[in-house]
């Protein structure tokens, strides 16, 4: 998909609120002081790191294709756009705050490499957004459109995850979100009255702490 035709779904009704909720959920996860350095692992065009450079924190980009660092970087030139692959980052072990990836490690075919390499240069946490395979959404979405090619997880394999990471996290959390994915004035009322615990909405927010 290109970068703007991607970057405008986030503009309409049911992208703005989607990117909103999730966006909320990371930020609750996180709770990061201002002037905190974040890490935006497979940024995009920067929606989510301009969001996250909007509520104060020290963005930078990271991303393989050279089209969306580019379109990334005439959207926002104030934050930084690095060219690069999340199993090997190139960035010195714990240089920054926080790195977070938010529905870009279900394109990394090597996720427990990479999470490893996200725990190496972060010095308080990392925050990742995943695609629930257990979920409205899969059933709806798998295999098609923007979804096509990604991975869909599991709470299980987060957590397997973590348990290979050195040193071991101090904490695991998980959140869901994005329940109802149509996005219709009955999915948000639904959004706002089940708690995040329940392990049924089509985003998966794990945040594991140092």
């Amino acid at each position: 998909m290109k970068p703007a035709r991607y970057e405008a779904w986030y503009h309409t009704p049911r992208g703005r609120w989607i990117g909103d909720t999730e966006f909320d959920l990371l930020m609750q996860l996180l709770q990061p002081p201002a002037g905190a350095s974040l890490l935006d692992a497979g940024s995009g065009t920067g929606y989510f790191s301009r969001r996250f450079a909007g509520a104060g924190l020290a963005v930078t980009g990271l991303d393989p294709d050279p089209a969306v660092i580019a379109y990334a970087r005439e959207r926002d030139a104030t934050i930084r756009y690095l060219q690069g692959t999340m199993t090997a980052l190139p960035f010195a072990d714990a240089s920054c705050d926080y790195c977070a990836a938010v529905t870009s490690l279900c394109f990394v075919p090597e996720p427990a490499a990479a999470l490893r390499e996200l725990w190496r240069v972060c010095r308080h946490g990392v925050v990742l957004g995943l695609l629930n395979r257990q979920s409205l959404l899969y059933r709806r979405k798998h295999e098609r459109g923007g979804y096509r090619g990604a991975r869909w997880d599991t709470a299980a394999r987060a957590r397997a995850w973590a348990r290979d990471l050195a040193p071991p996290p101090r904490g695991l959390q998980l959140r869901y979100a994005i329940f109802l994915p149509g996005g219709s004035g009955m999915a948000q009322v639904v959004e706002r009255l089940l708690p995040a615990s329940v392990p049924a909405g089509g985003f998966l927010a794990v945040h594991i702490r140092k």
